[in-house]
């Protein structure tokens, strides 16, 4: 039984790359790098399909950004509710307490 390949992420942008160029047939890129030429198709498909993404951002980073910003928030939150908390005992402390809902 023959042992499976691993490529880089690298290798395969290259030889993607170099399918969608056209330069090129797939016969002779597959044989250029030793890759099945079923392979260098479904490479140069997911290059084509991912190359939209490449210019609007990492979907992951918005993520992260957001979930960051979220956790920025609540942290002001509830530092804020601290404060006031603090603010209606020092109010009461002196005698100046109101009906704060």
């Amino acid at each position: 039984m023959a042992t499976r390949k691993s490529f880089s992420n690298e290798f395969k942008a290259k030889v993607a790359m170099e399918a969608l160029k056209g330069e090129m047939t797939l016969a002779q890129i597959s044989s250029k790098y030793g890759v099945h030429s079923n392979q260098v198709q479904a490479w140069k498909k997911v290059l084509k399909e991912g190359m939209g993404d490449l210019f609007w951002g990492s979907k992951k980073k918005t993520v992260k950004h957001q979930k960051e910003m979220i956790e920025d928030l609540y942290k002001n939150v509830g530092k804020l509710q601290i404060e006031n908390d603090w603010l209606k005992k020092k109010l009461d402390l002196l005698g100046l307490k109101k009906d704060y809902h």
